[in-house]
């Protein structure tokens, strides 16, 4: 079990330093200067929750947040906008981890449609969780870029959700591309050793 969750912690550590690679590399199409971007960079953190479950794609999250700080890649406003959009918005990618045990069963039982629809399942809810964040502060922090006669949750909900919609479509097509070409790549080592322990009782 301590082989595992280290195995875990370190797969978590490599894939959200992947994940600030993609983000820095210009591979990504900007939506404006103030940050708001289509990009798929989250897939590294994905495949943590797929692999691993909410924790450890959480901690991923996290980690990749705090990346985008040290690097001088995040847009700093005030030390709260920086706990909501990189700290807590990045973290929210873990939510993709709630359907960690139904991608790693179905998986198991060979059902690839079942896998591919919790995939897409899971990929919406954490891109979902993310961008509420960055909803929130953009109503907030963001509003006064607004055009004029626009509220600033009118503003936030479209320029936030058009990026969610697009990274979370993006996405989605290369995890299903990923997982139909390597689905090895999915698979949890610590599903299938429990999975093993329960045959061999």
């Amino acid at each position: 079990m301590r082989n595992t969750n280290l195995q875990a912690m370190i797969e978590s550590a490599i894939l959200a330093a992947f994940a600030m690679v993609i983000d820095i590399l210009p591979l990504s199409i900007k939506i404006s200067a103030t940050g708001g971007s289509i990009s798929f960079a989250m897939i590294p953190i994905f495949i943590i929750a797929y692999r691993w479950g909410f924790k450890m794609a959480f901690l991923g999250g996290l980690i990749w947040g705090l990346l985008q700080i040290v690097v001088g890649d995040a847009i700093i406003v005030t030390p709260i906008q920086v706990i909501i959009e990189y700290f807590v918005a990045f973290a929210f990618v873990g939510f993709a981890g709630l359907f960690y045990k139904q991608i790693q069963q179905t998986l198991i039982n060979g059902e690839r449609k079942k896998t591919i629809s919790y995939i897409i399942l899971a990929t919406f809810i954490g891109s979902l969780a993310r961008y509420f964040c960055h909803f929130i502060a953009g109503i907030i922090f963001w509003g006064q870029y607004a055009p004029k006669g626009q509220s600033a949750v009118l503003y936030s909900l479209i320029f936030n959700g058009s990026t969610m919609i697009g990274s979370f479509i993006l996405c989605t097509v290369l995890l299903i591309f990923l997982f139909t070409t390597s689905p090895r790549l999915f698979k949890s080592a610590g599903a299938y050793q429990q999975n093993s322990y329960k045959k061999s009782a």
